[in-house]
């Protein structure tokens, strides 16, 4: 069936107008004004309403075993929360252990999500060790439509790879032209701060802050800068939390470095004094970079706004209290993230556009289009062009409510963003031209979300 969104006015990065869409065969056929329905198509009114490109979150984890357990959300209720909040596509990141062959890896993801996500996806594939039997995985993964690997500078003795294997991985992303996207905190910093505090009895998560401060943060980017200013590779900083790590990356990019940078919707809203609330609550909001201090935010929207952050993401990592009760004596054993999935546009639209910090322009380029070139879906995702998907969410600035976790899709008892009032949600989101959510209520079909493919390489 058609569908015909009329009226509304469109906001893509560069551009702003009143028209209509015509959306058939899963794809934008039309855009033009007055634009008469045919027989049959579904008819939706954007009169006062914003027409956006669907949004994509470069930076999930659904499927994630960690420490010892699994992060909460299944595809069905992760794209679930995605299609309300107005995202229509995601990208998870494939965590393979440094024993697990990364291509039954890259399968074992794939498989969680086929046949069940109701949004578009791809992935991030996770290189965390590097020999010649990885390294033919790799090649035949990228081969398969992934455009990107995710590395970590971090995490010891788990998912952390040697200078050796990064100097590989770089290497090989530069010759088969993807990106490679990096978490930053220098890994023996972190060991040797973490057995320092714990030595010292500070046990509760209110000391997880003081096991990764900005300094190793920024000593992480500034680590990854000169492997990728020798190998001439494309890289793309994950959760950047402070104003220490950007400054790095900005030297980077001075020099000539291809580097891109990301940030987080918690970076921006919460901050330190959120993961030290008492009775353990704080660690509902631990997570690796840690939330910073409150000068950090007005450094990291400045630097969306002019262009220096290219994406807003939100690294959703969804685990219960009773999980993260399993580091009630030690800290080190918190599993980390927040759930935002679900909140990251009404958040960033009430905060960020109402607020006045940022345009609808940048709204849509962070949230949307810059990720969507980053990683190879651009012009079929992250666009208002015919003959991109027909993936679209009327939003209606006018609405007016509040987050709570008793309302929200994800598959947890707690929402980190609690009581915090919105200005504006999804009033229609579409999939490839078919209604998914409408006013918050999800109305889409599990298993309809495709595996994505990356379109020819813009590097």
């Amino acid at each position: 069936m058609s569908l015909l969104i009329k009226n509304g006015e469109i906001v893509t990065p560069s551009e702003r107008y009143v028209a209509d869409i015509f959306c058939e065969d899963e794809t934008i056929t039309r855009i033009d004004r007055n634009i008469e329905a045919p027989a049959g198509a579904e008819v939706i009114d954007a009169s006062g309403k914003y027409v956006f490109p669907g949004f994509i979150d470069p930076h999930v984890h659904i499927y994630l075993p960690f420490m010892g357990t699994y992060a909460k959300d299944t595809h069905e209720t992760a794209s679930r929360a995605a299609l309300v909040g107005g995202t229509t596509t995601f990208i998870e990141m494939v965590c393979p252990a440094r024993g697990d062959k990364p291509l039954e890896t890259f399968e074992l993801w794939l498989g969680k999500a086929q046949g069940k996500s109701a949004c578009d996806f791809t992935f991030h594939m996770g290189v965390t060790r590097y020999d010649d039997e990885a390294e033919r995985d790799y090649k035949e993964i990228v081969q398969r439509g992934i455009s990107s690997f995710k590395i970590f500078l971090a995490y010891k003795g788990a998912f952390g790879i040697t200078d050796e294997e990064l100097y590989r991985t770089l290497t090989l992303a530069k010759k088969l032209g993807v990106i490679t996207t990096a978490h930053c905190e220098n890994p023996d910093l972190v060991f040797e701060l973490q057995k320092k505090l714990l030595a010292e009895g500070k046990t509760g998560p209110q000391w997880h802050y003081w096991s990764r401060p900005p300094v190793v943060e920024a000593e992480g980017v500034h680590h990854l800068m000169t492997f990728a200013d020798t190998t001439g590779a494309h890289i793309y900083i994950v959760h950047t939390s402070c104003e220490e790590s950007l400054r790095e990356a900005t030297r980077g990019a001075e020099r000539g470095v291809k580097v891109w940078v990301e940030t987080l919707i918690q970076y921006l809203l919460l901050d330190r004094t959120d993961a030290e609330k008492p009775n353990f609550e704080g660690a509902k909001n631990i997570m690796s970079p840690p939330l910073r201090d409150k000068k950090n935010q007005d450094v990291l929207w400045n630097a969306l706004r002019q262009g220096f952050v290219a994406t807003l993401a939100t690294d959703h990592a969804p685990f219960d209290f009773t999980q993260k009760q399993m580091g009630k004596d030690d800290f080190t054993k918190i599993p980390n993230g927040i759930p935002s999935l679900e909140d990251r546009i009404n958040l960033y639209y009430t905060h960020g556009v109402k607020g006045g910090r940022i345009d609808l322009h940048r709204f849509v380029e962070t949230a949307s289009t810059q990720a969507a070139k980053l990683f190879d879906l651009f012009p079929r995702k992250g666009a208002i062009q015919i003959g991109s998907d027909a993936d679209l969410v009327v939003y209606d600035p006018e609405y007016r409510g509040k987050i709570s976790a008793k309302t929200h899709q994800m598959n947890l008892d707690y929402n980190s963003f609690e009581g915090f009032a919105i200005e504006g949600r999804p009033h229609v989101v579409t999939v490839r031209g078919k209604v998914a959510a409408r006013d918050g209520k999800f109305v889409g079909e599990f298993g309809r979300g495709k595996l994505l493919k990356r379109e020819p390489t813009h590097f």
